[in-house]
C-alpha cells in the first residue's frame, strides 16, 4: 500500500498545483513555461507509474473493507460510460457539453471513481478511487471558485464526437483493455 499512496501523492499533489500553490504555479509558468510543462508531465508520468505498480503490489492482498452493493457493478458500467464521454468532451473544441458542464474533465473523474467505488470495497481499491474522488471533488470545488467565464459553443459537432470516442473507448475498455491492463473484466 506504501507504494500506492506514494504513486497518489506524487500524481494527485502535481495535479494539485493550483488549487494549493497557484501563485508559485503561476510563476513558474511566466518564468517558462515549457520547462513547467516538462517537469509536470515528468512528475505525472512517474506518479502515474508507481500507481500502477502499487496497484499491482496491493491489490492481491488487499483486505475487504465492504461488500459493494449487488447493483454496484451495474452502477458502476453507467457511471463510467458517461465518464469516457465527459473525459472526451474536455478535449478539443466547445461544444454544449463543455460549455454546460465547464469542468467535464473533473466531473468524469468524480463519475469514474464514484463508480469503481460502487463495484469494489477493498483497501486498495478504496485507497486509488477515494482519492480520485476527494481530489475531483476538491479540484472542482476550486474550480468553480475561480469563477472563470463559461465557454461559448464554437462547434456543436463536438458533442456528437465527443458521445462517439467515449463510447468507442469505453468498448474497448470494457471488452478487452481492462481486463489486459488491470487483470479484470467489468463484465464479471
Amino acid at each position: 500500500m506504501t507504494i500506492l499512496i506514494l504513486g497518489l501523492v506524487i500524481f494527485l499533489g502535481v495535479h494539485s498545483a493550483r488549487i494549493l500553490a497557484a501563485p508559485f504555479r503561476n510563476a513558474q509558468i511566466a518564468a517558462n513555461e515549457k520547462r513547467w510543462k516538462a517537469l509536470y508531465s515528468l512528475a505525472s508520468a512517474v506518479g502515474f507509474g508507481v500507481i500502477i505498480w502499487g496497484w499491482i503490489l496491493a491489490r492481491p492482498t488487499a483486505p475487504a473493507l465492504y461488500d459493494p452493493p449487488a447493483w454496484g457493478r451495474h452502477a458502476a458500467m453507467g457511471l463510467v460510460w458517461v465518464a469516457f464521454i465527459l473525459l472526451a468532451g474536455s478535449n478539443g473544441p466547445v461544444g454544449r457539453i463543455k460549455a454546460t458542464v465547464r469542468h467535464p474533465m473533473l466531473l468524469g473523474v468524480i463519475f469514474w471513481s464514484a463508480g469503481h467505488l460502487l463495484a469494489n470495497g477493498d483497501q486498495a481499491s478504496v485507497t486509488l478511487f477515494g482519492a480520485f474522488l476527494a481530489w475531483a471533488i476538491l479540484d472542482l470545488i476550486s474550480a468553480l471558485r475561480r469563477n472563470d467565464p463559461a465557454p461559448v459553443v464554437t462547434k456543436p459537432i463536438a458533442d456528437l464526437i465527443a458521445v462517439v470516442a467515449g463510447t468507442v473507448l469505453y468498448a474497448l475498455f470494457v471488452f478487452s483493455l481492462h481486463r489486459m491492463l488491470f487483470g479484470v473484466s467489468p463484465m464479471g
